[in-house]
C-alpha cells in the first residue's frame, strides 16, 4: 500500500512537471531580465489613422478588381518611398493576372547578420472596409517604415506590404508565399519574419477576449487589451527574445502562445507562408476574430480602432527589432 503511494505520488509528480513545462512552452513568460532600449522615439496616433482612414475609406476596395488593388499598391509604393531610396515592386502571376507586393529596404548588409522582415497584407476580405483586417497593419509597416529611415541599422531589413492574403484558393498563390520563396531561392539568410496582422482593436471590457481552446481561458486574460506574439513550436526561443524586447520599450500588455500548426488559428496570417520555408516568422496581432467583431464585416472601420494603443504596438516592433539588430554587433 505505502509503496503504491509512492509510485503514485512519482506519478502525480511527474505530472505536474509535464503540465507546468507545456505551459511554460506554450505562454513563454519572459523569465530573463527584460531589454530596456536607450532613446526615445515617437509614434504619433493621428499619423496611424490617417493611413487607415485613407485606405479603408477613400481608396477603393482592397479586393477583387486588380486595378484597385493597384491604387492601394501605389499609395503604398509612394509613401514607402519617401523613407527608402530601394523601394520596389515585386511582381507575380495568378490565373494569368499580375498582382504586386512591394518592398522597402533599410539597413546594410553584413556578414554578422542574415536580413529581418516586417510584413502586412494589404488586401482585404469580400470589399469591406478592412481597417482592422489589414490597414491596420500597413499603417503600422508605413510609420515603421519612417522610424527606420531615422535609424542607422547594421543588418539587412525589408519591409513588405503582401497582396492576396485573404484569398482562399491556396497558399501557394498568396503574396507572402512568392516573397519567402524568393528568400529561398535567392539563397537569402532571414533570421526572422513578423507579420502584422490586425494591431488595432482593443477593450477593457470583462469577456471581449476569446480563445479557440477553452482551456486557454484559464492561461490567459478575458480582457482584450493586449497585443499577442503568435508562433509554433520551432519559434520559442525567438518568441521569449522578442517579447523581451517588446516588455521593456512599451507599457502595452504583452502575451504569446506557441504551439502546434495543428491549432489552425495560429497559421491564418502571412507567417505561415514562411513557416513553409522552414523560416522562422511570428504573427503580431490583436487576436482577430478573437477579439474583434468586426472581422470580416462592413463594420470594420476606422472608428473603432485605439490608434494609442496602435502606436505602443508600433513603438514595441521597432524596439525589438532594433534590439535585435544591434545585437548582432556587440
Amino acid at each position: 500500500m505505502l509503496l503504491s503511494l509512492k509510485v503514485l505520488s512519482y506519478l502525480l509528480g511527474a505530472a505536474l512537471l509535464i503540465l507546468v513545462a507545456l505551459v511554460l512552452v506554450t505562454m513563454q513568460p519572459v523569465l530573463q531580465k527584460e531589454v530596456f532600449m536607450d532613446g526615445r522615439i515617437t509614434v504619433n496616433p493621428d499619423t496611424l489613422q490617417h493611413y487607415v482612414y485613407h485606405l479603408s475609406e477613400e481608396l477603393p476596395p482592397r479586393s477583387g478588381d486588380v486595378a484597385h488593388l493597384n491604387q492601394s499598391a501605389e499609395y503604398i509604393f509612394d509613401v514607402l518611398k519617401a523613407y527608402s531610396v530601394d523601394v520596389s515592386y515585386q511582381l507575380f502571376e495568378v490565373d494569368g493576372i499580375t498582382h504586386k507586393n512591394i518592398i522597402a529596404t533599410f539597413g546594410r548588409r553584413s556578414e554578422k547578420c542574415g536580413t529581418y522582415i516586417i510584413g502586412a497584407h494589404y488586401d482585404v476580405w469580400d470589399g469591406h472596409p478592412g481597417a482592422d483586417d489589414n490597414a491596420s497593419g500597413i499603417a503600422g509597416l508605413l510609420e515603421l517604415a519612417r522610424l527606420f529611415s531615422e535609424t542607422d541599422i547594421d543588418c539587412p531589413l525589408q519591409l513588405v506590404a503582401y497582396t492576396l492574403e485573404e484569398i482562399n484558393t491556396g497558399r501557394k498563390h498568396i503574396g507572402s508565399y512568392h516573397h519567402a520563396q524568393s528568400m529561398v531561392d535567392n539563397a537569402v539568410r532571414v533570421e526572422w519574419m513578423l507579420s502584422l496582422e490586425m494591431i488595432g482593436y482593443f477593450s477593457d471590457e470583462e469577456n471581449s477576449q476569446a480563445y479557440p481552446l477553452s482551456i486557454l481561458n484559464t492561461l490567459y486574460p478575458s480582457k482584450g487589451n493586449y497585443i499577442a506574439f503568435v508562433g509554433d513550436l520551432n519559434q520559442v526561443g525567438i518568441t521569449r527574445s522578442i517579447k523581451a524586447a517588446f516588455k521593456g520599450s512599451t507599457g502595452l500588455p504583452v502575451y504569446s502562445i506557441n504551439t502546434t500548426t495543428r491549432l489552425s488559428a495560429i497559421t491564418r496570417s502571412d507567417h505561415a507562408s514562411y513557416w513553409a520555408f522552414n523560416i522562422p516568422a511570428l504573427m503580431v496581432t490583436d487576436t482577430s476574430f478573437n477579439r474583434n467583431p468586426n472581422y470580416h464585416t462592413a463594420n470594420d472601420t476606422w472608428d473603432t480602432l485605439d490608434y494609442q494603443r496602435m502606436a505602443k504596438v508600433v513603438e514595441g516592433v521597432y524596439y525589438a527589432t532594433l534590439f535585435h539588430t544591434n545585437s548582432h554587433t556587440e
